[in-house]
């Protein structure tokens, strides 16, 4: 119950994590869109009234090209004889002095003036600069307030070139809707991808969390065996202290027997821990390689002797390599003896290097009682075992194939594991050259 309320929390965290990472990537967007937009809708307004300005600045005959009034298009000339320079028409020219007084009132027309501009005051505040305006509450203008040349007119102080932009700011308010829209999908959607990403996430963290919790079970179980036997064996001596050593010697043997695979197996999950936090480095050197195999199997054949076992070697790759040797003989010894455990009298046990592909590989063959098909994507699991019983009479607890897979895993090399054609089982190690 704890462990499902945690993972809810930590999900739960993660959802909104998720959610709020995509909202802030949503709004930023949507800003620079937005701003994108109202940017390009402006630019050509911008343009004209800056080239009316320096038209304005720069022409003492302006006042002649200034855009004509409704009732002046009449009594020009005709349109093919107009001059081609002449700008946007929807610019309109305001004169201030510089009391903020209106020049130019004339020009503009009585209805204009009295509808639009008759409340208006002048603004210095946005100087040279593109400002926007609203008239009357919904009329939206974009307007140019620079400074005039007072020698050459004395009573105009300022100049205003203003424009309509009631059909940009339709434009950029629909696009403004629609992207709030879209955006108001977009995150109600992110939450559905919040909780999908939140569940995804999860996996893996619940996965080590079991395989963790697993983990802390069969070390305390395989712990618990041996130091169980131990204390018994060692308070059965104590009930007995004027017994001599010989007849004891059972309980003697035991004890000492359970010490040294209490001794391996915290060994063996001190290598794990080791190799779960990357503490653990390799140091490589160069190794012949077929030197070093046929040193590391020195002993073995000699015990395999003993037990009247076949044990046999096929050393064809005379190739140097970097390698570290502690975690290389390491591994032999963890195959090694595995095929000793599991093989009886007059079976065989071999030892093969050959190059392949560039690299290094070697193959441990036995032709002892095997592994089952079905159990051999499992081996590589820590404190998988195939016949426990079996495991406990031969001391294994399921660790030396956990070790040597990293240790090919660290080498950068593959492993893999197959029934042989009659009986027993071949490990097939490849390592980079």
């Amino acid at each position: 119950m704890f462990k499902h309320r945690v993972f809810r929390k930590q999900q739960l965290t993660f959802m909104i994590l998720n959610f709020i990472a995509f909202t802030i990537i949503f709004t930023v967007f949507s800003v620079i869109i937005y701003s994108q937009v109202q940017t390009t809708l402006f630019s050509q307004t911008d343009k004209e009234l800056l080239n009316f300005k320096e038209m304005q600045l720069n022409d003492p005959f302006m006042e002649e090209k200034r855009p004509m009034r409704d009732e002046e298009m009449d009594q020009g000339p005709p349109i093919e004889e107009r001059p081609k320079n002449n700008l946007n028409p929807r610019i309109i020219v305001l004169d201030w002095t510089k009391e903020g007084e209106l020049v130019n009132q004339n020009e503009l027309g009585s209805l204009f003036y009295e509808n639009y501009l008759q409340d208006y005051e002048l603004n210095l505040t946005n100087l040279n600069q593109f400002t926007n305006i609203v008239i009357n509450d919904q009329y939206h203008f974009r307007y140019l307030l620079f400074e005039n040349d007072t020698e050459d007119n004395e009573e105009v102080a300022y100049t205003q070139l203003i424009i309509n932009t009631d059909a940009e700011q339709t434009i950029l308010n629909n696009f403004g809707k629609l992207m709030v829209i879209c955006s108001s999908i977009f995150i109600t959607l992110s939450i559905s991808a919040s909780y999908l990403l939140s569940k995804k996430m999860m996996k893996p963290i619940i996965r080590s969390w079991n395989k963790q919790a697993e983990f802390v079970e069969n070390a305390s179980h395989e712990l618990r065996t041996p130091l169980t036997i131990i204390q018994n064996k060692l308070e059965l001596l104590l009930t007995e202290p004027e017994e001599k050593i010989i007849n004891k010697f059972e309980n003697i043997a035991l004890s000492l027997s359970e010490t040294r695979r209490l001794s391996k197996l915290t060994s063996d999950l001190l290598t794990l821990a080791r190799a779960d936090s990357t503490e653990t480095e390799l140091t490589k050197q160069t190794i012949q390689f077929d030197s070093f195999v046929k040193s590391v199997c020195a002993p073995y054949i000699e015990i395999a002797e003993s037990q009247e076992k076949h044990f046999w070697l096929n050393l064809n790759s005379k190739v140097t390599f970097e390698a570290d040797d502690v975690r290389l003989h390491q591994l032999f010894v963890i195959f090694l003896d595995n095929a000793l455990k599991y093989t009886g009298e007059h079976d065989s046990i071999g030892v093969k290097t050959y190059m392949e592909d560039q690299k290094v590989v070697f193959e441990v063959t036995d032709t002892g009682i095997g592994i089952n098909e079905k159990n051999m994507n499992s081996i590589f699991e820590r404190f998988y075992r195939e016949d426990k019983a079996r495991s406990r009479e031969t001391g294994g607890v399921g660790l030396g194939l956990s070790i040597a897979q990293w240790i090919v895993t660290k080498h950068g090399g593959t492993i893999s594991v197959f029934k042989n054609q009659h009986k027993g089982t071949t490990f097939k190690v490849r390592l980079p050259k």
